[in-house]
């Protein structure tokens, strides 16, 4: 029996919810179907695709951005060729990578105590680094180097530990390569669009024969929810990132993880 309209509606507001913000709407998603009794190999089938609707999100709010390059491209414009540089070397790790791994991915997302754990070692990551990080140098996308876009691709990777957060795993990697707050939080955004687009397109290319009508409603309605919820909270974060960084982040993974551990082991 698939989830019920009550359990899709939630699902669909945790991803909207979590994927921008590093805090791994991976990881809530699989604790959360757990909690609720959604998990297996059909909910990490929908965990992946409805992940589309938060990047939907970031195509609509960064519309004119991105048609802007485009635009730029055909003018041969060297702002736009450096954007579209640096999201390809931040894209490329991830395929590479996530090619070889894809299955262990998969078997770790049925693996709630790996998201635990993950969370906590990924909030602590967040306070050491936001103490160590040194100033910026970095202010746009376009300024990044090729061997700062590709560092952060390599770094990026991290994130297919399900609980490490993708955006919190960019961000990081950015901090840490002279990238200030604002422009690394865009830049996660950006770089998501083309990575949950393979992702997600080689997951209903595989599961094209396992998934039925239900199925196919069930994503569509977490899709749309996760797409009205991801709208409000990237404006949001932007704002929540300028003025007190990522530490508050850092402790919600801590408490979140610490609290789902202790679930999950004594239940």
């Amino acid at each position: 029996m698939g989830p019920s309209l009550l359990v899709i509606i939630l699902l669909g507001i945790v991803e909207g919810l979590t994927e921008f913000i590093p805090v791994s709407s991976t990881g809530h998603l699989v604790l959360a179907g757990e909690l609720l009794g959604f998990h297996g190999a059909g909910s990490a089938t929908f965990d992946i695709v409805i992940q589309l609707g938060a990047i939907l999100a970031v195509v609509v709010l960064y519309f004119r951005r991105f048609t802007g390059v485009a635009a730029g491209l055909l003018r041969r414009d060297a702002g736009a060729i450096a954007f579209t540089r640096n999201l390809l070397l931040g894209f490329l790790p991830a395929v590479a990578i996530g090619l070889v791994v894809y299955k262990a991915i998969k078997a770790m997302m049925e693996t709630p105590v790996i998201v635990a754990v993950a969370l906590i070692a990924g909030g602590v990551a967040i306070l050491v680094i936001e103490r160590l990080v040194k100033q910026p140098r970095v202010f746009s996308v376009e300024a990044m180097s090729w061997r700062t876009s590709l560092g952060i691709g390599v770094i990026q990777c991290l994130s297919m530990i399900p609980g490490i957060s993708r955006s919190g795993a960019t961000i990081m990697g950015a901090l840490t390569l002279g990238v200030e707050r604002k422009t690394a939080a865009e830049y996660s955004f950006f770089l998501a669009v083309p990575v949950m687009l393979a992702a997600s397109a080689k997951e209903l290319w595989e599961q094209r024969d396992a998934l039925g009508g239900n199925d196919w409603g069930a994503i569509a309605l977490g899709f749309v929810v996760s797409f009205v919820v991801a709208l409000v909270v990237i404006r949001l974060f932007i704002r929540i990132v300028s003025k007190h960084g990522f530490a508050p982040f850092a402790w919600y993974r801590i408490v979140v993880g610490t609290a789902a551990l202790i679930w999950l082991l004594v239940r």
